[in-house]
């Protein structure tokens, strides 16, 4: 079932979940906030640029928003890790949202991957 969902559903989730992390991190302390504000514009990034992805003029146009996609996924997988080893988190706290985003990214090479040999 997990691998039906979309990515667009998939990133989308994962964006809401990127918007409580914020929550959580602005709370915390001043870096936690500026921190948090770099994870949560390339966090809720992906899903955008999924969902322009969409309405792409071309097969061109809909491959580069998925590598502008997985460009902001793999930015927001250096800040959950930067955001874990520097001890403002537990890593047991991201785990899940750090398996997620590696997901997310291994989705979007593929699907990229593929467009790319079937053009």
């Amino acid at each position: 079932m997990d691998s039906e969902i979309s990515i667009q559903d998939r990133s989308k989730k994962f964006a809401i979940r990127i918007v409580k992390t914020y929550s959580f991190l602005e709370k915390e302390s001043i870096t936690g906030r500026i921190l948090g504000q770099q994870l949560l514009r390339s966090g809720t990034s992906i899903g955008a640029n999924c969902q322009e992805a969409q309405s792409a003029q071309s097969r061109r146009d809909f491959i580069h928003k998925y590598e502008i996609a997985l460009k902001e996924a793999r930015e927001t997988l250096y800040w959950i890790e930067l955001i874990v080893e520097s001890g403002l988190v537990t890593e047991p706290k991201f785990s899940l949202l750090k398996e997620e985003c590696n997901r997310i990214i291994k989705i979007l090479v593929s699907s990229i991957n593929s467009l790319k040999a079937n053009s």
